[in-house]
């Protein structure tokens, strides 16, 4: 009996490694703020990064983005519908301007400039309604949330072009209603405007989403009521979240402990199990990531805000300090005659890719960076190192820190002098023959659920070698 016990304690085991690593979770996170043809807004930038570490925390993947043109937010729009494919719980978030045209709510890139009701319709905005259900469509759960209920910017050029048929150009967003298994959540009502917040911080919206949606224990229905009474009371009644929902079972974006739930009834399907580190510290420290190695003080005044006490807060000083006070000579003499649109154009997979380098273009990059003193593997790919060692040079050089590059800051690295450098067994090209095998190269890749992978194998080797024995007494 006892044997029997155990043994279904182990194949318990096994089936929770196998149903933690079934669990997907997967966000869109963008803030556009930096408008070329209307006003900008200060503050959707800052309401992405924080809820993008807000996110990670709780085990979301996350495809983030801030002031996006329209072919930058296409591209991460698809990159998150091809990996919200089949999700347990997909979390769509915009900040920025969004407007309602015949009816219909729509996204404003940075780079949207229309006259008239044509430009929306025929793609200079993105159409709300189509990019949900094109890019969440087979998640089990879909949250969507909208800090974009502000006024149309572009409502009187938009009446002023259409003389010869009526057009519906109203303030704020559209009503929409929910799918099964989708929540979505508006800054405000439909119609209204909501209020972008004082400059340098979040915005009353999202500063209760970050507030309430991970709290241990609590249901994102519930969680949304106390975000709409946090928004009401702190506007002083001026501005009241609206949402539909059709969710079909409780939802928890940080379960509570197992301890805690452990006689409530069974949730439904979609319903995601807790996430670690999903305490306040751990939030904290996501965010301060996210900004660490920004040349923006809006950014890091942000998180001075958000944690006035933080345990990051002398280094925030520190770093605003430093930009206050400028680059070093060293840094200065460095970009001398570099051109000044170097330190203000964003980088990214796009622009890119847009340079077209080859695999031995790559190479000369790595050894660049090495000879810089800025030491990455020399390898033709631009791995995870790469990246990382990227976002070092950029931050140093004072560009924008993506870890990606553009054509301006890849002109920027060929005009450095760098040192020459024996070349290192850690140059493909150099010593081929000492390559690892390919199981060996493909092993890190396996970080994220190695430790599932192996604690299986080990319960299922144990449970298979109890049940032979079983079978042969």
């Amino acid at each position: 009996m006892r044997t029997l016990t155990l043994l279904a304690s182990l194949m318990c085991m096994v089936l929770s490694v196998s149903a933690a690593k079934a669990d997907r979770r997967v966000a869109f996170v963008v803030g556009n703020g930096a408008y070329k043809n209307v006003a900008q807004l200060p503050n959707p930038p800052i309401d992405a990064k924080a809820m993008a570490a807000t996110l990670r925390n709780v085990g979301f993947e996350v495809i983030e983005g801030s002031n996006l043109s329209r072919d930058q937010m296409t591209e991460k729009l698809l990159d998150f519908g091809r990996k919200a494919q089949g999700s347990d719980v997909a979390v769509f978030y915009y900040a920025g301007h969004g407007i309602a045209v015949g009816g219909s709510n729509y996204l404003l890139p940075v780079d949207a400039d229309i006259k008239s009701e044509m430009d929306v319709k025929l793609g200079a905005a993105i159409n709300i309604d189509l990019t949900l259900e094109q890019t969440m469509g087979d998640a089990k759960v879909k949250l969507v949330f909208l800090d974009a209920c502000r006024d149309n910017p572009f409502a009187a050029k938009i009446k002023s072009n259409s003389a010869t048929r009526s057009v519906n150009v109203q303030s704020g967003l559209a009503e929409m209603k929910s799918g099964e298994g989708t929540l979505i959540a508006f800054a405000t009502g439909p119609g209204q405007t909501a209020l972008d917040g004082q400059e340098g911080n979040n915005s009353p919206f999202t500063r209760a989403l970050i507030d309430n949606i991970t709290k241990p224990g609590i249901e994102i229905q519930q969680a949304m009521t106390s975000v709409r009474a946090q928004v009401n009371e702190e506007t002083h009644k001026g501005q009241l979240p609206w949402g539909h929902t059709n969710l079909i079972g409780a939802v928890y974006l940080n379960q509570a402990p197992t301890t805690q739930v452990a006689n409530a009834a069974p949730t439904a399907a979609g319903v995601v199990p807790a996430a670690t580190g999903g305490n306040s510290d751990g939030v904290e420290l996501e965010y301060w990531r996210s900004v660490k190695e920004s040349n923006k003080p809006e950014e890091l005044n942000a998180y001075l805000s958000t944690y006035p006490n933080g345990q990051f807060k002398a280094l925030a000083l520190a770093r605003l300090a430093a930009i206050k006070s400028g680059p070093s000579t060293t840094t200065r003499n460095l970009n001398a005659g570099v051109d000044p649109a170097t330190f203000t154009d964003d980088a990214s997979q796009l622009t890119e890719d847009q340079i077209g380098l080859d695999k031995g273009q790559r190479r000369d990059v790595q050894r660049r960076l090495t000879g810089l003193g800025f030491d990455t593997k020399v390898t033709g790919a631009f791995s995870e190192d790469t990246r990382t060692v990227l976002k070092r040079w950029q931050a140093a050089r004072g560009y924008p820190s993506s870890g990606y590059l553009n054509k301006l800051q890849h002109k920027a690295l060929l005009s450095e002098i760098v040192a020459s450098a024996p070349t290192t067994a850690s140059d493909d090209s150099a010593k081929p023959a000492r390559r690892a095998p390919a199981q060996a190269q493909s092993a890190p890749a396996q970080h994220r659920g190695g430790g599932g992978d192996a604690g299986a194998a080990f319960v299922g080797g144990v449970v298979g070698g109890m049940m032979g024995g079983m079978f042969r007494r």
